[in-house]
């Protein structure tokens, strides 16, 4: 609201009363009106290619560029998106309180996890597979992991899953996070990596790795990525129409060429929704 012609001292008072009026104003109702147009979407912060928070603040990945996606199906703006940390730990319990609206992690859908939450998807199939050195012949099948070092990160089961059903011989490494089993392996300290393929796509996509490593091809698992949203929120069924609009104008091709292009990753098909393949 603006003053027009009005008396020095009138004016003085009145704009002091203004001023007063429009803080309270922003301490409270301004803001939540605010809140209500912004929406809050958990990523990880710490898979290259798929959720990475880097150091200027900005959030790059597969699954950063398929949650925009889908914000903007739902109505919302660049500016409206706010950005969560989702460790895998936390998932269910960030949905459950309302801490965000979704999550887009790498968020395999399972029994166990869709009795707390409801999943969206999937949007993406990935397996559990194997990262060696580009010049390292010597591990072409599963089996080729008997004695050699295997690496994943800490609390894993994937190195274990390896070695209880494909390669019981395999010396297990477990390291504090991916991108020092990353450099063991570069170091040759160890001889293979294991997640999912996806992940380690990103990883290997990265500038400073390209060139340096492989996908051993493995498939030994299958990983349906879903979104996940609160039990019975209606977000599933308008989520599950952007992503299908998402695959048929051709984006979600463009995210995956985009993101793991340099890894020279073999990517499924995107998959039906709805259809978990086991």
């Amino acid at each position: 609201m603006k003053l027009r012609k009005v008396t020095a001292a009138a004016a003085a008072v009145l704009a002091l009363s203004l001023t007063a009026s429009a803080c309270g104003s922003d301490g409270g109702g301004g803001d939540s009106g605010s809140d209500d147009k912004k929406i809050t979407v958990g990523i990880k912060f710490d898979q290259p290619g798929l959720g990475l928070k880097t150091p200027d603040g900005k959030y790059t990945g597969f699954d950063v560029d398929v949650a925009n996606y889908v914000a903007k199906q739902l109505g919302y703006k660049p500016g409206d998106i706010q950005f969560k940390e989702a460790k895998s730990a936390d998932r269910e319990t960030l949905l459950q309180r309302g801490d965000v609206d979704f999550i887009a992690a790498t968020y395999s859908i399972n029994p166990e996890r869709a009795k707390k939450v409801d999943f969206a998807g999937p949007y993406f199939l990935a397996h559990q597979d194997v990262l060696v050195r580009a010049d390292d012949n010597s591990i072409t099948k599963p089996a080729d992991l008997n004695n050699k070092k295997l690496c994943s990160v800490t609390g894993s089961t994937s190195a274990q899953n390896v070695k209880d059903k494909l390669a019981p011989k395999a010396q297990l490494q477990e390291y504090g996070g991916y991108s020092e089993c990353l450099t063991g392996l570069e170091n040759k300290v160890i001889d293979a990596l294991t997640t999912d393929d996806v992940i380690l796509a990103g990883y290997a996509a990265q500038p400073e790795h390209q060139g340096k490593f492989k996908l051993g091809g493995f498939k030994l698992s299958n990983e349906n990525y879903g979104i996940g949203v609160q039990k019975g929120s209606e977000l599933k069924a308008k989520i599950n129409t952007a992503l299908e609009k998402m695959v048929a104008d051709g984006s979600w091709d463009k995210a995956v060429t985009k993101n793991f292009g340099p890894a020279e990753y073999q990517n499924e098909a995107p998959p039906k929704i709805g259809v978990v393949v086991n």
